[in-house]
């Protein structure tokens, strides 16, 4: 048989190959099945090769194996927290979203915590800075980013004085997000200290069926843990807000909270998971040790961690299993606004059923196709009652969800699918009334900051605005 016909045959087996994987995956949702066959079918070659490499979120079987070990290995950790006990502290109507997040956790929704809101990028890292200062035991770090840049070397430079007086230090970090340190001098300068480094998601050539991860995915955490007695958790990265890698978006604005109490052990869980997964060592000796308690007698909280093995679209549930409980008003800040359908027909139920819904995005976003996706859900979200703003003030970059200025949801979940499927991510809820609300006058601050979007202004867009925003949407779960 002629070359080119072979050619021919091989191609079209792998086109058909495509199309059946996609029809017959289920770990994507009907929008991505759609997206993924249009892709397909009107781009044959980008699509098949993008589908092969991007289409399902597989990792190597190293890894699931690992991840389904350890799981099985820290739910055998003795938790001393009465198992109902923070649940029942909670008002009647958040309880199920305490409960969607304690399936992901494997642990109970822990009562007995504070926190302490931090003031800005600047002043959240000084204040980790001057906890590594003050550390004896462990320091734990999980980042996505971090940067070789002022903030970022104020944290290499804490870690080797703490490396110094002993404290063991374990820093996990993002093979793409944080690739400039890693080939840095301050990189080796950590290890020569004798900090404990690991790469996440290292890029791998898949040399043997199942022995490489999908190479998109990303650990997207943001976790600090010092002594296991205090956590960090929030949207910030390692870095200045000027965030130099993407200056003309600057400043990034971002949240960051500091906590105590039985929640710091179950965000060192989320570390320690990945950590043991990736790095080989157990932390489990530190799970075990009775979480310190905080000075005040502290509200019901819950830490978990969720990513591409994680139940299909389970930081979407708590998305919103959140919103659901809302009576009066739910506001809501993300950089990247990409909903899946059932976020978006929830934020969109919230507002019809009178509550007074309010969505924060930024103004200038530094993906120009996620801005034009969020823009085509613009007349609908209006149209529904959803108060929509653009902040003027930089990139705003937290992760924030406030009900009734009572429950709180922060972390590193953006509203797009990325957050919502594939990434590895971090978040806390909580419910505290007072700590609710200093997080809600923070977006006050950037409504401050923001514009109105009016219905007036969006159906003015050009067609060929419209048509180009639509389109995106539908091939919007490949993003």
């Amino acid at each position: 048989m002629p070359l080119h016909l072979i050619a021919v045959a091989l191609w079209a087996a792998l086109h058909g190959i495509a199309v059946i994987r996609v029809l017959l995956n289920g770990d994507i949702t009907p929008s991505g099945r759609i997206a993924w066959l249009m892709l397909i079918i009107i781009a044959p070659f980008v699509g098949v090769a993008a589908y092969f490499m991007f289409g399902e979120p597989w990792m190597a079987r190293r890894f699931r194996r690992a991840a389904d070990l350890i799981e099985r290995q820290l739910a055998n950790v003795a938790l001393t927290e009465d198992e109902t006990a923070g649940r029942k502290s909670v008002p009647e109507r958040f309880r199920p979203a305490f409960a969607a997040c304690e399936h992901l956790s494997g642990c109970p929704t822990a009562s007995g915590n504070s926190a302490r809101l931090t003031m800005d990028s600047n002043a959240a890292i000084d204040d980790m800075v001057a906890d590594f200062d003050a550390a004896r035991d462990t320091i734990h770090i999980s980042f996505y980013i971090w940067l070789t840049d002022t903030n970022g070397l104020k944290v290499v430079e804490a870690l080797k004085r703490a490396a110094a007086r002993g404290v063991i230090c374990r820093v996990g970090v993002d093979a793409l997000g944080s690739r400039a340190l890693i080939a840095s001098d301050y990189w080796r300068a950590m290890k020569d200290a004798g900090i404990r480094l690991c790469i996440s998601l290292k890029p791998s050539l898949p040399l043997l069926v199942g022995s490489a991860n999908r190479p998109d995915l990303r650990n997207h955490r943001k976790i600090v843990v010092v002594d296991n007695a205090i956590t960090y958790c929030g949207s910030q990265n390692c870095a200045d807000p000027e965030f130099r890698i993407k200056p003309k978006f600057a400043p990034w604005v971002d949240i960051l909270i500091r906590y105590e109490g039985p929640v710091v052990r179950q965000n060192q869980r989320v570390f320690a998971s990945t950590w043991l997964i990736e790095y080989g060592e157990d932390l489990s000796e530190l799970l075990d040790d009775a979480p310190e308690a905080a000075d005040a007698p502290g509200f019901p909280a819950i830490a978990f961690g969720t990513g591409p093995l994680s139940p299909r679209g389970a930081m979407s549930d708590v998305f919103v299993a959140v919103l659901g409980s809302a009576l009066r008003e739910a506001v809501i800040s993300t950089p990247y606004f990409v909903p899946d359908p059932s976020l978006l027909a929830s934020i969109l139920s919230c507002a019809r059923r009178g509550v007074k819904t309010t969505l924060i995005l930024p103004a200038r976003n530094d993906s120009r196709a996620i801005s034009s996706i969020s823009s085509a859900y613009f007349e609908q979200l209006l149209a529904a009652g959803v108060e929509l703003h653009l902040f003027q003030g930089g990139l705003l970059h937290a992760k924030t969800l406030v009900v009734d200025k009572s429950l709180a949801l922060v972390g590193s979940a953006n509203m797009d699918f990325r957050s919502l499927y594939l990434n590895f991510e971090n978040n806390i809820l909580f419910y505290a009334p007072d700590m609710a609300a200093q997080v809600r006058a923070r977006q006050d601050s950037y409504l401050a900051r923001s514009i109105p979007v009016s219905r007036a202004e969006v159906e003015a867009r050009p067609a060929i605005r419209v048509a180009y925003d639509n389109l995106l949407t539908t091939i919007g779960p490949v993003f």
